[in-house]
């Protein structure tokens, strides 16, 4: 593919007020992005902050393509792991830096019932509704408008789609600000009752992507419980539990891979962490989540939402059967998402905050990775 190299003036952070030009070389092109999908045109958007941080998003599943940040030396790298062109997006997974909808995460037995009335969803893990199902609101071409550094998704997703009951309105805002935020802003309307839940698959390296494991990588998520599976199926118990002590707490920091491999028998399921977290915050507020740091790099990475909840993933079942950006195979446990939602399950789950829409509500969500550097 053609190489794009954007010259970017970077200001170190925190660790060095020194100003230097470096340069970053993108691996594919605008017209890499500009293709046909059942129909739609998707194309390749671009922002850019005073600091050189550049985001690249496409409205094909409202993805985020690339993130690059600067390391403590200056050096930018990208820090998701994405492809490099719409083919590429339509042959691998398609969650990648996708927006999950209309329900994130898994609901048991793919069903629900909403006013007596029982709604049957796709079923593509085990028994269960993965993310709504293989195709969902990630393999659709999205509407768009784009000012500056803000850059608007919108979807029509009629009644019945996926089993999900409702016209729905949704609307997906990323907002790149000068303090090095990625923001999200989600907005969804129904004209029936129907359960969202929505969330960015994002998987990062905060090394590079395409630059070995995310095992060093040290975390902290502001969660004392977290809400248990049955068994391999990842299904809740529908319990939430205090899991402060165990190998599933990071109230305080931790390597992901320093206990990753223990046999704590929900590490044994997960074959890793693939887990909910309830965060210590009240319902609705925009606070603290979790954060990131690569030691190597400096790179340093928070998260903030008002979910409830937040799943970590550690890329347990990556394979190396897609190659990222970097030309490079995405491994085992070679990136990492920190997906800001409610529980999994909620709509079968009575004892879990609900994610029930009736028409004439708007579902609101706000979520924001900011990334600096730290030694």
């Amino acid at each position: 593919m053609n190489k794009l190299n954007l010259c970017l003036l970077a200001a170190v952070f925190a660790a060095c007020s020194t100003i230097t030009v470096k340069e970053i070389e993108m691996p594919y092109t605008k017209e890499d992005f500009e293709g046909v999908v059942n129909g739609r045109t998707t194309r390749m958007f671009t922002m850019e902050n005073k600091n050189g941080m550049v985001v690249t998003l496409t409205n094909y599943g409202a993805k985020i393509i690339s993130i690059y940040a600067p390391d403590k030396q200056g050096n930018f790298a990208d820090v998701v792991l994405g492809f490099n062109s719409i083919e590429d997006y339509q042959e691998y997974g398609a969650s990648h830096g996708a927006v999950v909808g209309p329900f994130a995460n898994r609901i048991a037995n793919a069903a629900f019932t909403i006013g007596g009335e029982t709604f049957q969803l796709p079923v593509n893990n085990g028994e269960a509704c993965l993310h709504s199902g293989p195709d969902s609101w990630y393999r659709k071409v999205w509407d768009y408008e784009k000012k500056g550094n803000e850059t608007t998704f919108m979807l029509e997703s009629c009644d019945g789609e996926f089993g999900f009951p409702g016209n729905k309105s949704a609307k997906v805002t990323y907002i790149l600000t000068d303090d090095n935020e990625l923001k999200i802003d989600y907005e969804v309307t129904t004209n029936k009752p129907t359960h969202i839940n929505l969330t960015n698959h994002s998987y990062f390296n905060l090394r590079g992507e395409g630059n070995g494991t995310v095992l060093d990588h040290v975390l902290v998520i502001n969660a004392n419980k977290s809400t248990p599976v049955v068994d391999e199926s990842m299904i809740p118990t529908g319990e939430i539990v205090d899991i402060r002590g165990t190998a599933l707490d990071f109230t305080t920091p931790h390597a992901i891979g320093e206990r990753i491999d223990e046999n704590h028998p929900q590490l044994v399921f997960g074959k890793g962490y693939d887990f909910n977290y309830v965060l210590n915050k009240q319902a609705d507020e925009l606070a603290f989540a979790a954060s990131a740091f690569e030691p190597e790099s400096g790179r340093y990475m928070e998260v903030f939402t008002t979910e409830p909840g937040i799943q970590l993933y550690t890329g347990n079942f990556l394979k190396g059967v897609e190659i990222g950006n970097s030309e490079e195979p995405y491994n085992f446990r070679s990136g990492f998402c920190l997906e800001t939602q409610h529980f999994p399950d909620s709509p079968n789950q009575p004892n879990f905050p609900s994610t029930l829409l009736n028409p004439g509500e708007t579902y609101k969500s706000t979520t924001i990775f900011k990334f600096s550097v730290k030694e």
